[in-house]
């Protein structure tokens, strides 16, 4: 199993969240960690900047560098990859998991938050990797790993917020699309989901603190990430990975200790049957 020592990482939405939490077990690997997202300045009602996550990242063990980037902007995204690779040499691994979410049916979800999750999620993942396969067809163990569930045409995941699902599955399709495309390159193209809700910023739209309650921390999906990037890429793609799977076949059988309530209940994440 190749090690992220030294290895390049470009992750999209890390001033927080997953992506804050994949960074910091990444720099735990001695891991160079690019943190690209759009909070350059502290917001009250959103914990956590690029900064501040550069510096939990560097006191984790590795190096990072924090940069300012919409990932709906194609001049932002060209900078930002432009930057890292000046700062650190290349990129070995893109993470896509910056995302925008809006839980509404269809007479119930302004076009401005159809364009939202569409531009960020679908259209950013696809942006964020054309930028980054030059540089990755250039590294060792090439990966992109997509924050993205696995796709199913099942009416259920559609009917309740339709252009929702539409935008995450977008991402999900970019893995499906690209694994192929890329596997002669040797860039291993794979997703990761949970397989409870998480406890993020983001369960503010589903019941807060009380739906977080029923979940587990953002580590769990931090670990199953690293697990699956130091895996050779020519021998793993094309996959949509649950967390907890991952981390079952790395030998892990005790998940309490992501429990973010222990003795709660847990609820599954959307997506998965």
């Amino acid at each position: 199993m190749a090690s992220l020592r030294g290895k390049t990482l470009f992750i999209t939405g890390a001033s927080r969240g997953i992506g804050k939490a994949i960074g910091i077990a990444a720099a735990r690997e001695g891991a160079n960690v690019v943190v690209a997202a759009k909070s350059k300045v502290k917001n009250p009602k959103l914990p956590g900047t690029i900064h501040s996550a550069a510096q939990e990242i560097e006191a984790a063990g590795g190096r990072a560098l924090a940069v300012e980037c919409d990932v709906r902007e194609e001049a932002q995204v060209q900078a930002a990859v432009a930057a890292a690779v000046e700062r650190f040499g290349g990129i070995d691994v893109l993470v896509n998991n910056a995302s925008a979410i809006w839980l509404a049916g269809t007479l119930a979800t302004p076009m401005k938050r159809y364009d939202l999750m569409h531009q960020v999620n679908a259209r950013g993942t696809f942006l964020c990797s054309q930028t980054c396969i030059p540089h990755l067809a250039r590294a060792s163990n090439p990966h992109i790993l997509n924050l993205a569930p696995p796709l199913s045409l099942k009416p259920r995941w559609f009917a309740q917020h339709v252009a929702y699902t539409m935008a995450k599955y977008g991402m999900s399709m970019c893995v499906l699309g690209m694994a192929e495309e890329l596997r002669e390159q040797g860039i291993a193209v794979n997703a990761l989901w949970p397989r409870t809700v998480i406890a993020t910023a983001a369960l503010n739209l589903l019941g807060g603190e009380e739906t977080a309650r029923h979940g587990r921390t953002p580590e769990i999906v931090a670990d199953a990430a690293v697990a699956i990037l130091k895996r050779p890429a020519r021998e793993c793609t094309a996959n949509f990975f649950i967390d907890e799977d991952v981390l079952r076949s790395e030998g892990v059988s005790d998940f309490a200790r992501y429990a973010y309530a222990p003795g709660e209940t847990l609820m599954d994440d959307f997506f998965l049957d």
